[in-house]
């Protein structure tokens, strides 16, 4: 066990335990996050394409349901905007220029009241708000969407009113219902809700947000790479300790080994051989 004594040293103990704390955490939380992420992309696109592909169902349908996954789901509605129920939202980008996102409240025929995304629309000279915004066309509307789940509150972004529009920071149909003084359906999607945004060439719709690229992204493979890095951190400790053993067994072999003999010179021989014939 001597030969083992040194990994008692304080240097050792401390090089252990951060090998141990790094590999745990590799396959525990690193590798874990990313798989997550990868899965949770995974059945993003393939809800998007499904939708894609999928005809579109009537809005009484989802929200009667009994599930909530029904984000991306294309659905129909009728009914008409309500009058005065604009909402902008801050903080957006169109074309990669900062814009806003238009949202307005629709009745529908048996009488629910949605949260509506009517599309982006360019921000003026920088930041600042378009100095007018259409208002959606009044009367009986047929209109097609996405469902999309509520983006939540942002902390201690509190709502405003600047030249008379009433302005958010995220869509959350909560916080729209509060502002808007409007008794909004919150339609089954996630854990918050969801809402309906708009199709391009709808009543009503400006430019619509882009759909995410159907890209799984590079998650799975730094999944795999915390998982390699969790397996290889022990065997690189192992190494070291095996190379420390090894020299460790050189150094006593070159210690106790026998007395190295004299080299053998012309004269050493000579005095040798003329030892030998004298006896």
């Amino acid at each position: 066990m001597r030969r083992f004594g040194f990994l008692l040293r304080p240097s050792w103990f401390i090089l252990a335990g951060v090998v141990i704390a790094f590999a745990y955490l590799c396959f525990t939380v690193l590798a874990p996050w990313q798989l997550g992420k990868n899965t949770s992309t995974s059945h993003r696109n393939q809800a998007i394409a499904d939708s894609v592909r999928a005809d579109p169902v009537d809005i009484t349908s989802v929200i009667e349901g009994s599930g909530t996954d029904t984000e991306w789901r294309r659905v129909t509605a009728d009914g008409a905007f309500v009058p005065e129920s604009t909402l902008l939202v801050r903080l957006r980008h169109l074309d990669g220029a900062p814009g806003y996102a238009v949202l307005a409240a629709f009745k529908t025929t048996d009488g629910r009241i949605l949260l509506v995304d009517r599309g982006l629309v360019a921000a003026v000279a920088g930041s600042t708000r378009p100095p007018a915004i259409a208002d959606p066309p009044a009367g009986p509307q047929h209109i097609e969407g996405r469902v999309r789940v509520s983006e939540g509150v942002v902390p201690d972004r509190a709502p405003l009113t600047e030249d008379g529009f009433r302005q958010v920071y995220s869509i959350d149909t909560t916080q729209a219902m509060t502002v808007i003084g409007l008794p909004l359906t919150t339609i089954p999607a996630g854990d918050r809700g969801g809402y309906l945004q708009l199709s391009e060439n709808q009543p009503g719709a400006f430019t619509p947000t882009p759909l995410p690229q159907l890209d799984a992204g590079p998650y799975l493979s730094y999944g795999l790479q915390w998982l390699a890095f969790g397996i290889m951190a022990p065997l690189g400790l192992g190494y070291f300790v095996w190379a420390e053993i090894r020299e460790r067994r050189k150094d006593k072999a070159a210690t106790d080994g026998p007395a190295p003999t004299p080299r053998q010179t012309p004269q050493n021989r000579l005095a040798d051989r003329y030892g030998r014939d004298r006896t």
